[in-house]
């Protein structure tokens, strides 16, 4: 065994995928281009992300410089990393969206929350009254890497601003359980 192969660790990432053909073979293009080896890969194709979203888990081999290379090209190339490694979410808050979520385009609300890339939507409640264009609102729980919750925050407040959406935040906020 090469000194190299010596310095291979075995890493988890937890991905989320668009529902597409080619969507899987089109993330593990990084891992391999970057020197990472498979090791395992569980996509439950049948379940779902609170945000429509397929889960997905690899266990990779690689140097921690490799893999730390392959966490940067999946999220270059688009793919939602919800956990690298040991790298977790360890803050988690609450916050209520309000006002005419439909007509802004919720989705595009929830895209924009997700391209912090420190951050991750875990659960979304919505309440739409008769008719979707009345006021609306939105309750999302937010997971967010360790110091980053007041950044995640301002991206919202921006969001909403140019939405003319209403914030109400944080309703909690700590570690994780």
């Amino acid at each position: 065994m090469s000194e190299l192969q010596n310095d291979d660790h075995a890493y988890t990432l937890r991905l989320e995928l668009v529902d597409e053909p080619g969507e899987l073979l089109r993330t593990l293009r990084p891992i391999a281009e970057n020197g990472g080896n498979l090791l395992s890969i569980f996509h439950e194709r049948g379940n779902v992300t609170p945000r429509g979203y397929i889960p997905v888990e690899v266990d990779v081999e690689a140097t921690p410089d490799r893999f730390e290379k392959i966490v940067e090209a999946l999220k270059d190339a688009g793919t939602n990393v919800i956990q690298a490694g040991t790298e977790r979410y360890s803050e988690e808050f609450t916050i209520i969206l309000s006002g005419h979520l439909i007509d802004t385009n919720l989705s595009d609300t929830l895209s924009q929350i997700q391209a912090t890339r420190n951050a991750t939507v875990t659960d979304i409640s919505l309440s739409v009254p008769q008719g979707s264009t009345r006021t609306s609102s939105a309750r999302f729980r937010i997971a967010a890497e360790a110091g980053s919750t007041e950044d995640v925050l301002s991206v919202i407040r921006d969001i909403a601003d140019e939405k003319d959406l209403r914030v109400i935040e944080p309703l909690t906020s700590g570690p994780l359980a």
